[in-house]
């Protein structure tokens, strides 16, 4: 099985109505044309999103390796571009509590202070490469959307504080309220210090300049249709040229094919995740809902909402789950989540919505990311699975398999072990989606009615 969803949300010649992309603005896209005939690198790089062009660029940076990325649709097209622009901790589904029993204490912590150290380097990418991501907000906001949940927020703020999480305050529902957030699913809520939203679609465009800036090959709409070995070399083939490479690393997330490598089939599980942006909403449409925060929030749902008011006053509501992905269930898709955005925010009931688009977040069997090496000659590398929270946590990988590619000294030794291992096979792969959906049957049991 080569893809788990209808072809059409692999389809990189069908455009993505994000708002993103509306807003982007002009970029000169053309530096990054499709690869053309036959070329050497010493590391090639499948995945142009935030891991692989981070990659690109600390390879260059730090370790003076020009490498060629390759990427099978336009740069963006994937989740960098089109995710909801958290950047901020949680890219591990897995509980800290199933953390700690699974991997230790000390072992949690690093990974934790990764996640940390993460959000604080695509703000220092940001300023040192002159990127205007229009960072926006001061930390996040996870909302009890039932007051069975308020105690996994006490949790959560303790082993955040104890651990090395960055500062957290725990709100009431009218604390929440006078920090500029109310809604019909609001008991409480969390807010840690660390994390800001910013638009991803301009973060992925600036790191790919940085990384062609510093020497970098970066090949869009260049996807990688064979993999082979040839007298010690990894050879990369596209429709219209080939990498000979010493080494690779895969940066493919959850737009990764079961047929690139025999090594990543049945490893990975995407989801969908589906985003409306409303109209710019009127000061007094703001002011009736009570909701003013800039900062991105949300919820404790198992089917994560999340929601964030965009620097022009819109109002964007984000949603995981379904399992059709094929251009007939979009209009279902959207009228669920307009009715969805009316009963939580009463006073933006039946305000036009102006975009709605989805993509694929990736999830792995051990809900943690994976940054490891792929064979045993140390000559393939992944760095993949944020369970739709990449912005910052991609930024990092990208940095560091791009450290542990080159073998350079330290590398595999600062990777907590929570994320150190490669990805490992799902029990019969084939039948993915339909965990999934039976897993959902649960999830929305818990998030709706317990």
């Amino acid at each position: 099985m080569s893809a788990l969803y209808h072809a059409s949300i692999y389809d990189t010649a069908l455009p993505v109505p994000s708002y993103w992309q509306a807003s982007a603005g002009a970029w000169n896209a053309s530096r990054f044309a499709p690869l053309e005939g036959d070329i050497e690198a010493e590391v090639a790089i499948i995945g142009g999103g935030y891991t692989g062009l981070s990659a690109a660029y600390h390879l260059a940076r730090d370790h003076g390796v020009l490498a060629c990325v390759l990427d099978a649709g336009p740069i963006g097209f994937g989740a960098s571009g089109r995710n909801g622009g958290f950047c901020c901790l949680g890219s591990a589904k897995l509980s800290h509590a199933r953390m700690v029993a699974r991997f230790g204490l000390e072992e949690t912590s690093r990974f934790i202070a990764a996640q940390v150290e993460a959000v604080e380097l695509v703000r220092a990418l940001g300023a040192a490469e002159g990127i205007a991501f229009d960072a926006q907000g001061s930390g996040t906001i996870t909302v009890a959307h039932r007051p069975s949940r308020w105690a996994e927020l006490e949790a959560e703020a303790a082993i955040l504080s104890r651990h090395g999480g960055g500062a957290t305050s725990l709100w009431s529902r009218a604390e929440l309220r006078a920090h500029g957030y109310a809604s019909s699913e609001a008991f409480g809520a969390l807010h840690q210090a660390v994390g800001f939203g910013l638009h991803p679609l301009k973060y992925a465009r600036g790191l790919a300049d940085a990384a062609h800036g510093r020497g970098a090959r970066i090949h869009a709409d260049s996807p990688v249709i064979g993999w082979q070995r040839e007298a010690g070399r990894h050879v990369l083939a596209t429709p219209r040229g080939r990498v000979r490479a010493g080494r690779v690393i895969v940066a493919t997330n959850g737009f990764t094919r079961d047929t690139l490598h025999p090594t990543l089939a049945g490893t990975l599980m995407p989801a969908l995740s589906n985003i409306l942006v409303t109209r710019p909403l009127s000061a007094a449409e703001i002011e009736a809902q009570g909701y003013s925060t800039e900062t991105p929030v949300s919820d404790t749902r198992h089917l994560l909402y999340y929601v964030r008011l965009l620097p022009d006053r819109r109002f964007m509501f984000g949603a995981r789950g379904g399992l059709d992905a094929s251009p007939g269930a979009l209009p279902r898709q959207r009228a669920w989540m307009e009715r969805r955005l009316g009963q939580i925010y009463p006073a933006w009931r039946g305000v036009e919505t102006k975009h709605f688009w989805r993509g694929l977040v990736c999830l792995s069997a051990a809900l943690t990311p994976h940054i490891a090496a792929l064979n045993d000659e140390r000559t393939s590398f992944c760095a993949l699975a944020y369970h739709g929270s990449g912005v910052a946590m991609a930024s990092w990988s990208g940095r560091a398999v791009a450290a542990l590619s080159v073998g350079a000294k330290g590398a595999a030794e600062a990777l907590p072990a929570v994320i150190a291992t490669p990805p490992r096979r799902y029990r019969v792969p084939a039948l993915r989606l339909m965990r999934l959906r039976l897993a959902y049957a649960g999830f929305r049991l818990e998030d709706e009615v317990l």
